[in-house]
């Protein structure tokens, strides 16, 4: 059968409409979708359980669990109450430390000295590590020079920098900032380099194609590239911070979190020391969500292809 010619304009649109909506698919709008398909894997459908809501009763439950399991082995007394208090034993331990301290100084002034230490040395180990790290990445005599010093200081412990920088420096707050600070930047120069050589070769040749200068292929396409290693180097290295830092304050301190853990334990106060570790973890994780949170505003394309 002949198709009439009222026919063959609509046949010859439907035709031409196919192609443009493969092409659609597999660019900008393809890119939108798949930046909202978390949302739409959380997202349960109407009437069902959002996955986000699965994994924190997961997450509760665990904690629960461990809790209980934690109290049933106290209660027992598979180790002595001296070595291992109870929950309950911690609770009324932290409230005690709340409202009424411990050797001279409450848990509020504690963390907020540990805060403070921990947020100038961790920013001006991110400061100057990667500015660092961009120059080792893209210049060879600046890494030849500079990357022996870092992998003959990276393997070294924070504990033996101690003596040197308390002899230096004295027992007040920087030997404690620089300390974090010595200890955090290698792994965040490290992460620099790591997201600079990660750069696809490809995006700087369409840059040069397209006629950018050497300050606008930096800027707009091997800093956004390293961008997402930068901020893993970070997470990993806020962990670092803070082991530094219960480092320095377990011998050169008489205030802070670190501090606080070491006096109570040499006085067999297991439970403050218990208190003390919880709350390092707490402030830690805190931190590193806050990282984060920071991360997906600056670099909202990572984990999208």
């Amino acid at each position: 059968m002949t198709a009439s010619p009222d026919q063959a304009p609509d046949q010859t649109l439907a035709t031409d409409a196919t192609p443009a909506f493969d092409q659609n698919a597999s660019g900008p709008q393809s890119s939108l979708d798949t930046n909202n398909a978390p949302d739409a894997f959380e997202t349960a459908p109407r009437g069902g359980v959002s996955w986000r809501h699965v994994s924190r009763f997961t997450t509760a439950t665990v904690v629960i669990g461990a809790l209980i399991a934690w109290q049933v082995v106290s209660d027992l007394h598979v180790f002595p109450p001296i070595a291992l208090p109870s929950p309950i034993a911690v609770w009324h331990a932290f409230f005690r430390l709340l409202t009424k301290g411990y050797g001279g100084h409450s848990l509020l002034e504690d963390i907020w000295i540990s805060s403070l230490r921990i947020a100038i040395g961790f920013v001006g180990a991110v400061a100057a590590g990667v500015p660092i790290g961009l120059l080792m990445a893209r210049n060879d005599t600046v890494f030849r020079v500079i990357d022996p010093f870092l992998q003959f200081g990276r393997p070294v412990p924070p504990l033996a920098y101690i003596p040197l920088l308390v002899v230096w420096f004295g027992i007040g707050e920087l030997p404690k900032i620089l300390l974090i600070l010595v200890g955090t930047i290698p792994v965040i120069i490290i992460g620099t380099i790591s997201g600079v050589k990660a750069t696809p070769i490809l995006r700087i040749s369409v840059a040069q194609t397209l006629g950018a200068s050497e300050g606008q292929i930096f800027r707009h396409v091997i800093l956004p590239s390293a961008l997402p290693e930068i901020f893993t180097a970070m997470r990993v290295g806020i962990g670092v911070a803070w082991t530094c830092l219960v480092a320095a304050e377990l011998i050169a301190a008489d205030q802070g979190l670190g501090w606080l853990v070491q006096y109570a334990g040499q006085a067999l106060q297991v439970a403050i020391v218990i208190v003390g570790i919880i709350v390092i973890g707490i402030l830690g994780y805190a931190m590193e969500l806050v990282i984060r949170v920071i991360e997906r505003r600056v670099v909202p394309w990572r984990g999208h292809g």
